[in-house]
């Protein structure tokens, strides 16, 4: 067994800091409620029952203590997120117009932008 592996278990036991999982005869991990899954995780008993068996894979071993950590969350690719419920378009694809739009109105907006910039310049320039 090394780190990466992705393995099948058994679940042994269950605590509120996490799930505990027989791997074989000799050796047993833990799943730690954070690696469960993505989110938050309500009440471990109604969601994993000791006996289920499990996917997970090694995430560290500590040869000094025999401890193994494991992980489900990581077998999952995480949703990051709200779903596009409906993409927003800036013109109407519709009327096929595209930059038309924008271009009946561009010169009229750098023409207002230009006016309000040596409007600030001269204001500034009295006050020197």
């Amino acid at each position: 067994m090394r780190i990466g592996d992705k393995i099948t278990g058994t679940i042994s036991g269950i605590q509120s800091y996490g799930v505990f999982v027989k791997i074989d005869d000799e050796h047993q991990g833990l799943i730690h409620i954070s690696e469960l899954k993505h989110g938050f995780v309500a009440d471990l008993n109604s969601q994993y029952k000791v006996g289920d068996k499990v996917d997970v894979i090694v995430m560290g071993i500590d040869e000094y203590n025999q401890k193994i950590s494991l992980s489900m969350r990581a077998l999952h690719p995480q949703k990051v997120g709200r779903p596009i419920l409906h993409k927003h378009f800036w013109t109407n694809y519709r009327d096929h117009i595209g930059y038309k739009t924008i271009a009946t109105h561009k010169d009229a907006w750098i023409s207002s932008a230009m006016k309000l910039i040596s409007e600030k310049k001269q204001k500034n320039s009295t006050f020197l």
